[in-house]
């Protein structure tokens, strides 16, 4: 008895885990299979969990899990290749870690860690920016 006890408490954690899901990269490049500018691979608008997909949760203005939503408070989240925080990707003006919050720390033009500082994590000429159309771009996770 102690035994099965033992292995339940051990195997718990296991099955209560959060796994995040891969939803591509946001990058300007429309080769790579993985970017959310390619209509064929991440960005199709047929995509089940696409971004782009008005229908997709990630997609819906309507759902809290999307980055089209202005009131998602659980949008997807955005890492570097280095595994980095680089924000959640949302339209939410109002959330501190949202790349639309022209005051927060990954939304505003003036922050190194903001996509939209063109000097910061937004240099086109990095390969882990998003804006660069050669480079990778930045991951992004669901839940």
């Amino acid at each position: 008895m102690w035994v099965v006890f033992s292995l339940l408490v051990l195997l718990l954690p296991l099955s209560v885990s959060v796994h995040a899901e891969d939803l591509g990269e946001l990058s300007a490049n429309p080769f790579n299979p993985d970017s959310t500018s390619n209509p064929y691979g991440a960005g199709s608008p047929f995509k089940p969990d696409a971004l782009n997909n008005p229908f997709s949760p990630y997609g819906s203005s309507f759902s809290n899990q999307s980055a089209t939503s202005p009131f998602a408070t659980d949008a997807p989240r955005l890492y570097d290749q280095e595994w980095s925080y680089r924000g959640k990707l949302s339209t939410n003006p109002y959330d501190p870690d949202s790349t639309s919050n022209p005051y927060g720390r990954y939304g505003s033009p003036f922050s190194p860690d903001s996509i939209k500082n063109p000097y910061g994590a937004g240099n086109p000429y990095s390969p882990s920016s998003p804006t660069n159309p050669y480079g990778r771009g930045l991951r992004i996770e669901g839940h």
